[in-house]
């Protein structure tokens, strides 16, 4: 099921986490913070959102840390119901489009909910001093890529982000599956 997160909420600071990537080390907010900048993206292997644009999230996040934005993906799905998005189909998943980024994974769910992230991908642009700047789309593509030539609407922010510490008020929300929940 297709869900869009809700607008950005200006300001609201970066919810510091401590998670295991794909090779077992622990990384923090503060390891992966960028001197002009944060990307905290939500995303896993099975969600054909994800998989239309993993490219380009790959490239943006180059482009981004050139600009110095920290980038860092997190993983948080049930992977009882959804084992193609546990921690060894992850390893797997960074190594085939060469991450530039540590992909962490949250077994419990606890960083997700702190974050408010809803579906995969959703995105998390924090400024220098990890204030929220930014709560939109990659681009506009769906379940399917948009054409090449579209407007980076992530990047575009965080490079405005990076530029000004200001996210643009105009935002685009991102639309993906929904976080598959760990049942109560």
């Amino acid at each position: 099921m297709a869900v869009s997160p809700p607008i950005c909420d200006f300001g609201a600071p970066a919810p510091d986490f401590r998670l295991p990537d794909t090779t077992g080390r622990m990384v923090s907010y503060a390891d992966v913070a960028g001197p002009r900048g944060t990307l905290v993206m939500f995303i896993c292997n099975h969600c054909p959102y994800v998989q239309a644009v993993i490219g380009r999230i790959v490239r943006d996040a180059r482009d981004l840390a050139a600009l110095g934005i920290g980038v860092v993906a997190i993983s948080s799905n049930d992977v009882s119901a959804y084992p193609q998005d546990g921690p060894e189909a992850m390893r797997a998943e960074a190594a085939r489009h060469g991450f530039p980024f540590p992909y962490l994974y949250d077994e419990r769910q606890d960083v997700t909910r702190a974050y408010g992230a809803v579906c995969t991908p959703d995105f998390f642009g924090y400024d220098a001093s990890g204030g929220l700047q930014y709560r939109g789309r990659l681009d506009a593509s769906g379940r399917n890529p948009a054409p090449p030539d579209a407007r980076r609407d992530l990047y575009e922010a965080m490079r405005q982000i990076a530029e000004t510490g200001q996210g643009p008020r105009d935002q685009v929300p991102s639309m993906g599956c929904s976080i598959k929940w760990i049942a109560a």
